[in-house]
C-alpha cells in the first residue's frame, strides 16, 4: 500500500501544480484591446508556396482590417500552382498588394525562414506581421495586436489563430497546445523577463517591431529552423528583447488543411521534444495527465471485485489516502481541460478523452524526437530538411 500512496501522491502533485498555473495564466492570457496605438503603420508579410486554396481568402480578410495603415506583400516561393496569378488578380484590385518572388533557396536556409527574410528587406513600415496564408483576421486583428505590442512594451508579440482543422490529429495537436502552454509556461516570468526559457509563440501569427527584428538578426539568425514560432521569440529574448503572447482565438483562424495540420502537429512535439527536456516534459505529463484517469479505473474495479468478494480491508487509512490522491490528481488534469475546451471552443468530446490525446501525443513526441536523433531528413512542401529542427 505504501507503494501506492508514494505513485499517487507523485499523480496528485504533477497534475495539480500545473493546474494551478492554469488558473493563474487564464488571468493573464487575454484577448488584445484597441487602443490609440494601433494606428502605427504596419506591413503584412506573407510566405505563399503553392496556397492557391488559402491566398484570396488571406488578403480578402487582411485588406478588410480596419484602424490600421497597412501595405500587404506576398511572397510567392516557387509555387507550382496559382497562387502568383491569384495574388495579382487581387492586386490589381488594391494597390496595398504587392507581390514578390523568391529567389532560389540557399543551402543552410528553411524554406519559409527564407521566404520571411526577404519579405522583412521589402518592408520598411516600423510594424510587421509575419502571417501565414492559412490564416483569417478579423478587423479589429491586426489594430488590437499592434496597441496590445506598444501596451506592453515588447517586440514580438505573438498568438494562436483559432484552428480549422480537417483531420483528427490535426485537431487534436492544435486544441493541445493552448493548453499546454497554459499548464507550463508561467506567463507572469514570461512577460517580466527576457529570459530564453520563456519564449513561446505561433509562427502563424507574429507581430514585431522591425528594429528590434533586425538587430536581432530576424529570420537569417534561425535559417535552418523548422519552428520559426519558438525560434523567433527565443531569438528575441536572446538579444534582450521581450516577447509576449495573446489570446486570438476570436480574431483569427487557421484553415488548417489535412497535410498541413499534420505537419504542425509535428512540428510542435518536435518543439516540445528538445533533448534537454523531453524526459522531464514526458515524466510529468505522464503521472499527471495520463496514469491519473488509468490507474483510476483501475483502483475502482480492484475495489468494486473486493467488495462483491466480501474481503476485509487490511488497511483502510492507506486505502482512503490513495483514494483521496487519485481523486485529486483525476479532477486537477481533467478540469483544466475541460475549462480550455469551454474558453476556445473546442470539442467536449475530445477533452473527455484527454489522457488518450496526451498519450498519443507523448508516442509522437518520442518518434520525433527518434528521427531527429538518427537524423532521419523532413520531406515538407515538396523540399527535404535535415533531421534537426
Amino acid at each position: 500500500m505504501l507503494l501506492l500512496e508514494v505513485v499517487a501522491a507523485m499523480m496528485a502533485v504533477s497534475a495539480v501544480v500545473p493546474a494551478l498555473l492554469f488558473a493563474l495564466n487564464m488571468r493573464r492570457y487575454r484577448l488584445p484591446k484597441f487602443g490609440a496605438e494601433s494606428k502605427s503603420p504596419v506591413a503584412v508579410l506573407i510566405p505563399a508556396r503553392d496556397e492557391e486554396i488559402n491566398i484570396r481568402g488571406c488578403l480578402e480578410s487582411v485588406l478588410a482590417s480596419r484602424e490600421v495603415d497597412l501595405e500587404v506583400f506576398v511572397l510567392d516561393d516557387d509555387s507550382a500552382d496559382r497562387t502568383a496569378n491569384l495574388v495579382l488578380d487581387v492586386a490589381a484590385r488594391d494597390s496595398r498588394v504587392k507581390l514578390l518572388q523568391s529567389s532560389r533557396l540557399p543551402a543552410g536556409w528553411n524554406g519559409k525562414q527564407h521566404a520571411c527574410w526577404q519579405l522583412a528587406q521589402a518592408a520598411n513600415a516600423p510594424v510587421m506581421l509575419f502571417l501565414d496564408a492559412d490564416v483569417r483576421v478579423q478587423p479589429w486583428a491586426i489594430a488590437r495586436s499592434v496597441a496590445a505590442l506598444r501596451k506592453k512594451k515588447v517586440s514580438l508579440l505573438s498568438g494562436f489563430p483559432r484552428p480549422v482543422a480537417t483531420s483528427a490529429l490535426g485537431t487534436m495537436f492544435l486544441a493541445l497546445r493552448q493548453y499546454l502552454l497554459l499548464s507550463f509556461l508561467p506567463f507572469g516570468r514570461m512577460q517580466k523577463t527576457a529570459k530564453p526559457a520563456y519564449a513561446a509563440g505561433s509562427g502563424q501569427f507574429m507581430l514585431v517591431d522591425r528594429e528590434a527584428y533586425m538587430a536581432s538578426g530576424g529570420h537569417e539568425a534561425i535559417r535552418e529552423t523548422r519552428l520559426d514560432g519558438v525560434m523567433l521569440p527565443r531569438l528575441f529574448r536572446e538579444h534582450g528583447f521581450r516577447t509576449s503572447l495573446v489570446d486570438l482565438n476570436t480574431l483569427a483562424e487557421a484553415q488548417m488543411f489535412r497535410a498541413r495540420s499534420v505537419g504542425l502537429a509535428k512540428s510542435m512535439v518536435d518543439g516540445m521534444g528538445a533533448e534537454e527536456y523531453i524526459v522531464t516534459f514526458s515524466t510529468v505529463l505522464l503521472l499527471g495527465q495520463i496514469l491519473p484517469a488509468f490507474v483510476a479505473f483501475w483502483w475502482l474495479l480492484k475495489g468494486v471485485s473486493m467488495i462483491a468478494a466480501g474481503g476485509a480491508v487490511e488497511d483502510p487509512a492507506g486505502l482512503a489516502t490513495v483514494s483521496l490522491l487519485l481523486l485529486i490528481a483525476l479532477v486537477a488534469s481533467y478540469v483544466p481541460r475541460l475549462v480550455a475546451a469551454r474558453r476556445f471552443k473546442q470539442s467536449m468530446g475530445s477533452a473527455l478523452l484527454h489522457p488518450l490525446e496526451m498519450l498519443v501525443m507523448l508516442a509522437v513526441q518520442w518518434a520525433a524526437f527518434a528521427r531527429t536523433a538518427m537524423g532521419r531528413p523532413v520531406t515538407w512542401r515538396a523540399r527535404q530538411y535535415p533531421g534537426r529542427v
